[in-house]
């Protein structure tokens, strides 16, 4: 068939699906990534894309002319009406939304699928073909069925057999996740390629494919958080809203109102009707770190949430339905709360569905170098100082400490390190909270003998080295130089005093529980 000139209003965008523009439409279909197939009312296959030849083995010429049944979809159900003939559910109905069913390939291998499908009708009205969309769901199920062999792995239970039945599915799941850390050895925002982490990064990429409640244990500075900000991007829910909550830090009198919400006058200072933060998650995921701490109050409610999807306001009980998956994280544990009376068993049992065990960084040391060049590469940007790296000996240092604060506490020890090494690498003289026995050390401050050298050195140092590339080196290098002599000034003043901390060196405070970007790479430049 000839194709149409386009002229005038023809040759625009609108044009390419008129009469005579087939090819268009062919091309259109052929890119789609779902499996598409056409059948007149008799259920005889009269089309198929490119993509439904992919997932089912079979080619164009195998499949059109063929009764649908071909495919032996399990949950096409058909019916007996006027004497033997059979009539398609799609055609009694006009529409299929949403089906999970399961296929047979070519090959006799099952194919799961989820199905939509919607009846033709000609300009007069009549039905004359039906259309049917297939998605491939295979690799979401593979990953579903490794969920409790990876977490039980994780958490060093008994090793049993795997119920993955597709080994090469389970490779192929494996070399994506392998081909995303091999980017900038990390996963999304999360830095390691120790087989633990790998690990846990399937085991991340599979939680996120589900539904249910996800529970996210480790100890403080292990990147919890980070973890369930994966899960929520890698979720079909990703589009939706990602809502963090602090349960640690919130007031218990409060709290029922910053989770739920609250009514206007429901109580004194309640002016206004507040949203909670279940009612802000709808679509999307909530993230209630520090679970352990929760009051036994709210705990009873957060149960009756997870059991019956709604909430209530505070001061109203008029139910509210929520569509939300809740993730949880915990620096406690949860079976001796529950000893203690201090947990609900039937919350610990609902919560923890999908139970993810973060290792600490004392048993991923071989990713202790990723993780210290990405933050000495993040604080060189940050601070523009002409730093080369780490010496081998401090390496040594960071890889043989215990880390008792995990990821937060490095991430802390290097930043105090640029404050102390002015230029060349990091040694170990600029660890001072280290021992080389790679032992724990009192946090060491510096002495004003050791600022007044390191002053020194600044004045040394090429201006432009000091204060980065670009612009006018004299003018930037001028307030640096007169915040260097302030800093001085008071540092002799206190000269009588012993030691004393240099300005802006921050106290290495590892107990915190807040989480910061514990495990992130380096930033935007």
């Amino acid at each position: 068939m000839g194709v149409k000139p386009l002229r005038g209003r023809e040759e625009g965008p609108e044009a390419l699906f008129e009469e005579g523009q087939e090819h268009f439409w062919k091309t259109v279909i052929d890119t789609m990534m779902d499996g598409l197939l056409v059948v007149d009312v008799e259920g005889v296959i009269l089309s198929v894309n490119q993509a439904m030849e992919h997932i089912t083995g079979y080619t164009r010429e195998e499949l059109v002319g063929q009764p649908c049944t071909i495919l032996k979809c399990h949950t096409c159900l058909d019916s007996v009406i006027l004497g033997q003939k059979k009539e398609c559910e799609l055609f009694r109905r006009g529409f299929v939304r949403r089906r999970k069913c399961v296929m047979e390939r070519k090959d006799g291998t099952p194919l799961p699928i989820l199905k939509n499908a919607a009846i033709l009708k000609d300009s007069r009205g009549k039905v004359v073909a039906g259309v049917e969309n297939f998605t491939d769901l295979s690799e979401v199920e593979a990953k579903e069925r490794v969920i409790s062999h990876l977490r039980r792995e994780l958490s060093h239970e008994p090793s049993y057999d795997p119920p993955v039945k597709s080994p090469d599915m389970m490779q192929l799941f494996i070399s994506r996740l392998r081909q995303e850390l091999n980017k900038e050895d990390s996963f999304h925002g999360i830095i390691g390629k120790s087989p633990v982490m790998v690990q846990l990064f399937i085991l991340i990429s599979s939680a996120a494919q589900s539904e249910a409640p996800v529970v996210i244990y480790g100890e403080s500075g292990t990147g919890k958080e980070l973890v369930a900000a994966a899960i929520h991007r890698l979720s079909p829910r990703h589009q939706g809203p990602f809502i963090k909550v602090n349960s640690a830090a919130l007031n218990e009198s409060l709290l029922e109102s910053e989770l739920f919400g609250h009514v206007k006058g429901a109580f004194t200072g309640a002016d206004r009707t507040r949203v909670g933060r279940f009612e802000a998650a709808n679509s999307g995921d909530i993230f209630l770190d520090e679970v352990g701490d929760l009051p036994m109050s709210t705990q009873a409610k957060l149960l009756w949430v997870l059991q019956e999807k709604v909430i209530e306001k505070v001061g109203d009980h008029a139910p509210i339905p929520v569509n939300v998956r809740v993730i949880t994280a915990t620096n406690k544990d949860l079976h001796r709360l529950m000893a203690l009376g201090r947990f609900r068993e039937d919350l610990y049992y609902r919560i923890g569905v999908i139970p993810i065990h973060l290792p600490p960084l004392r048993e991923r040391r071989e990713d202790i170098p990723l993780l210290v060049k990405a933050f000495i590469d993040r604080a060189r940007r940050q601070t523009r100082k002409p730093l080369t790296g780490i010496s081998d000996e401090a390496m040594n240092l960071l890889t043989s400490h215990d880390w008792p604060g995990n990821v937060r506490e490095l991430i802390n020890v290097i930043e105090y390190a640029f404050v102390l090494c002015l230029e060349g690498t990091i040694g170990p003289e600029h660890l001072p909270g280290l021992s080389r026995e790679g032992g724990v050390q009192a946090h060491q401050p510096v002495a004003v003998g050791d600022l007044g050298q390191g002053i020194a050195a600044v004045e040394r140092l090429d201006p432009e080295k000091l204060v980065g590339g670009g612009g006018a080196p004299r003018d930037r290098a001028r307030p640096q130089r007169h915040s260097l002599d302030r800093d001085l000034v008071g540092h002799r003043q206190r000269g009588d005093r012993g030691h004393a901390l240099a300005p802006g060196v921050p106290d290495l405070d590892l107990g915190g529980e807040a989480v910061p970007a514990d495990l992130v790479g380096p930033g935007p430049g």
